[in-house]
């Protein structure tokens, strides 16, 4: 028995350790990765961790705006399940306040201005079982063109702005401190 039991926790130990661990920079890798990676994006501001988990899918040759990312529908922004955002004290986004807590961020990405929104419900496939009775928030912000492609999808919190950067494009989302 004594030595079943090792061998189970040997196992175990065996399979935790091959798991795939999130990324921090999807785009600092060398990405020999077929699938969306899960990644995640942490930070400390002013005394409050803000955490992004997401999966982050790729370009790979294809049309990501208004190809495989169509305008004016509800995105995940991400892939598979829905990407939740946590902050452990209130925020200021975009001049409007959000309780501390654990939140589904989905956009609605048009040619000219993308929907930010943030949903009660963090845990959802895709936008399969978006409600948006079920809003905390929406944003409208204007997305930014850039020169350098990024490969894989990226959420990055720098300088006060909560980013969102794919291919060749970035929105911007004033984020402060309650």
């Amino acid at each position: 028995m004594r030595k079943q039991s090792i061998f189970i926790l040997l196992m175990l130990c065996a399979f935790s350790s091959n798991a795939q661990q999130p990324f921090t920079n999807p785009n600092a890798i060398v990405d020999t990765f077929k699938k969306s990676i899960p990644c995640i994006t942490k930070t400390l501001i002013q005394g409050a961790d803000i955490e992004i988990n997401y999966y982050s899918p790729a370009v790979r040759n294809r049309i990501i705006w208004g190809g495989l990312v169509p305008y004016d529908q509800v995105w995940v922004t991400g892939a598979h399940s829905a990407t939740n955002i946590k902050f452990s004290k209130d925020i200021v986004l975009s001049n409007a306040k959000i309780k501390a807590g654990k939140y589904a961020l989905f956009t609605i990405p048009g040619k000219e201005e993308w929907t930010i929104i943030l949903n009660k419900n963090y845990q959802q496939h895709l936008a399969d079982n978006y409600k948006q009775e079920e809003d905390v928030i929406r944003v409208k912000v204007k997305p930014i063109a850039v020169e350098t492609s990024l490969e894989r999808l990226q959420y990055i919190i720098e300088n006060g702005k909560l980013i969102i950067a794919w291919e060749k494009l970035r929105v911007e989302i004033p984020l402060t401190i309650q």
